[in-house]
């Protein structure tokens, strides 16, 4: 099939565009992206703001011009009204959308995590997590900038990704405690050591408590927004991974190494879907609590950009007459 002219609507949201740029990737089609401004009105809802630019400020507009493509992909609500709209200048062209818009309409394909319990459709594919650009190649090119940092080191090395508090799930200093305690238990058990990373929302208080409380060897990177954060590289250096339960995005790239994942669980506990994505990814043998026996991971890397782009190729195939090379259910949402 020739590849069709390609556009990814990126906006303000990195976690939203990497989840459209993971799966562009996963294509392996040349692709256009249009970066996406949004002005004052575009917190109004997408039934108001229908098939429209009105969301986006004016000197954004002005990217979005002919030629016009026959593929869309974005993620996000924003994000919705904008591929509406570019439908509207192009009727043919297959709009691709990660996360639920708020409505179906004129979409051809909505990805949606299936612990999110959106609406289904013939339009909805449920994923197992989110997608993400993290390939095997991309761990293995993390590699180079990350090995002096832990060549001294014992193995097995663990990589542990920190997380911190949300707006309804508190991560506290004895939280951080327990933490550092308990992973700084698995390398001791193992004879290994810690490769430790902390994010944006895991604060100044946590971050000093965990400090406090790791005991095996380790490399701790405290997260700075002017700094270069080694969380690919310590995954890809990495024997096994710990990952805080606050985080969707972390426990599923965790699942992408095909490394075992242990679960840290915070005291407040997790909402609700998380519970349910911390729960199918155990089922599927990517995650197991910490402080569970070590274990070998018997699933392959878990890769939703890929599902999703080969739906889209069987999708498009379908619409323009070819035999699609068929379609992958939820559970097969890893290569």
């Amino acid at each position: 099939m020739e590849p069709p002219r390609s556009w990814v609507l990126a906006d303000d949201r990195p976690g939203n565009v990497n989840q459209a740029l993971g799966v562009a990737e996963a294509l392996g089609w040349p692709f256009t992206v249009k970066q996406i401004r949004y002005g004052r009105v575009a917190h109004l809802p997408n039934w108001l703001l229908a098939a429209s630019t009105h969301g986006m400020m004016a000197t954004a507009r002005l990217e979005l011009t002919p030629p016009w493509p026959e593929l869309v992909i974005a993620a996000g609500r924003r994000t919705a009204p904008i591929a509406r709209w570019v439908k509207r200048q192009q009727p043919s062209a297959f709009l691709a959308q990660i996360m639920w818009p708020g409505s179906a309409r004129d979409f051809d394909l909505i990805a949606v995590p299936e612990h999110d319990r959106a609406k289904l459709g013939p339009e909805v594919l449920p994923t197992i997590g989110a997608p993400h650009r993290l390939t095997p190649a991309v761990l293995q090119g993390a590699l180079p900038a990350i090995t002096a940092l832990v060549a001294d080191l014992p193995r097995p090395r663990i990589a542990c990704l920190v997380g911190g508090s949300s707006r309804r799930i508190p991560c506290t200093p004895e939280d951080a405690r327990r933490l550092g305690a308990a992973a700084s238990a698995l390398a001791a058990e193992q004879g290994g050591s810690l490769l430790v990373t902390t994010s944006r929302r895991t604060g100044l208080a946590c971050e000093d408590a965990l400090a406090g409380a790791l005991t095996a060897p380790h490399r701790l990177h405290r997260w700075s927004a002017d700094g270069t954060n080694p969380y690919i590289g310590f995954m890809a250096a990495a024997n096994a991974v710990i990952v805080t339960s606050d985080s969707a995005s972390m426990a599923t790239e965790a699942a992408a190494t095909g490394k075992p994942v242990f679960l840290f669980t915070l005291a407040a506990g997790t909402r609700p879907k998380l519970d349910r994505l911390h729960r199918r990814l155990s089922e599927l043998g990517y995650l197991r609590p910490l402080g569970s026996a070590w274990f070998e991971v018997d699933a392959p890397p878990l890769n939703s950009a890929a599902a999703i782009a080969a739906e889209i190729r069987n999708r498009l195939a379908r619409r323009n007459g070819a035999s699609p090379a068929g379609s992958l259910a939820t559970d097969c949402c890893a290569s």
